[in-house]
């Protein structure tokens, strides 16, 4: 199950995420198990959040990415420096998307 966005949903969800702090760092010790379940509930609870992927190199940094959209199900949305915004809809839709 992914979730594919169209540019004005994705615009529509760049706004909304514009002044949010990330809920989740990742540390020295990289993407563990933990920290998925930490990404899984805050996408849960919030529908969108921010994640912060702090000391990896390009490359690395994009398969951490990559490993964090797959393992959550969710879109990435956008990706400024180190800052990963990240949307997935929960059961109850708390945002709601504008038509594509």
């Amino acid at each position: 199950m992914s979730i594919t966005l169209s540019t004005k949903q994705k615009q529509y969800l760049k706004g909304l995420a514009h002044h949010l702090s990330p809920v989740v760092m990742l540390g020295g010790n990289g993407l563990t198990e933990g920290v998925l379940a930490e990404i899984d509930n805050a996408l849960n609870h919030h529908e969108l959040i921010k994640v912060k992927v702090a000391g990896a190199d390009r490359e690395t940094k994009q398969l951490i990415i990559d490993a964090i959209v797959r393992e959550t199900q969710s879109c990435a949305v956008q990706t400024i420096g180190h800052v990963l915004v990240l949307f997935r809809p929960s059961e109850e839709a708390k945002i709601s998307l504008p038509k594509k």
